[in-house]
């Protein structure tokens, strides 16, 4: 897990817009994983999307669920590895059984024709019993554009749409705007704030 700390008890949503405690908490103690539902989580970098996905599978790990994160740009690496050495399908058979998978930085990077045609298998394997968390910058109405193939840009599109829980997150970067300089910002001590003015 990215953030293997990050818990809902300490999510923060100053700044942010698209979202809040009362929304992500509905969702978490939602049957949202049982059902199989998709979340994606979209927005500019730096607004949280990966740390708020952390958050909720950690959460859904002490519910006694299991989760896995993968990034998407360094999927199609890892796919060639398990292909050449002959472990895809058993990886397969595996992650079809975690309850809730991250695909993190969906949309970012070129797509080929073997991972496309993976991803379609890891896709396939959770519809309707699995959930899938998906963060994106890329607007939903690219994905088709982005995996390229129009044949299984419709089938996984389908099946990631079937039961999908949207949130579009605006505001300012956590790492370069307004929060995140006010956070940086020394504070005076008692002390300092009490000497006069000079």
């Amino acid at each position: 897990m990215k953030y293997a700390t990050a818990t809902l008890e300490d999510a923060s949503f100053q700044g942010v817009r698209g979202i809040d405690r009362s929304a992500l908490m509905g969702v978490a103690l939602s049957t949202w994983i049982e059902r199989g539902e998709t979340l994606t989580f979209s927005g500019a970098t730096g607004l949280g999307k990966t740390w708020l996905a952390c958050a909720l599978a950690q959460f859904a790990c002490r519910q006694g669920h299991s989760a896995l994160y993968l990034r998407v740009p360094r999927l199609a690496e890892e796919l060639r590895i398990l292909h050449g050495a002959g472990t895809f399908r058993r990886w397969l058979e595996q992650l079809a059984k975690v309850d809730v998978l991250i695909l993190d930085d969906w949309g970012t990077g070129p797509m080929d024709s073997v991972t496309r045609g993976d991803l379609l298998e890891v896709i396939d394997d959770r519809v309707g019993h699995r959930a899938t968390i998906i963060t994106h910058q890329l607007p939903i109405e690219h994905w088709h554009a982005w995996l390229g193939d129009a044949t299984i840009a419709d089938a996984i599109l389908d099946r990631l749409m079937q039961s999908c829980r949207r949130f579009n997150l605006e505001g300012e970067s956590r790492r370069t705007g307004k929060t995140a300089r006010a956070a940086a910002k020394p504070t005076k001590t008692a002390q300092e704030e009490a000497q006069p003015m000079t």
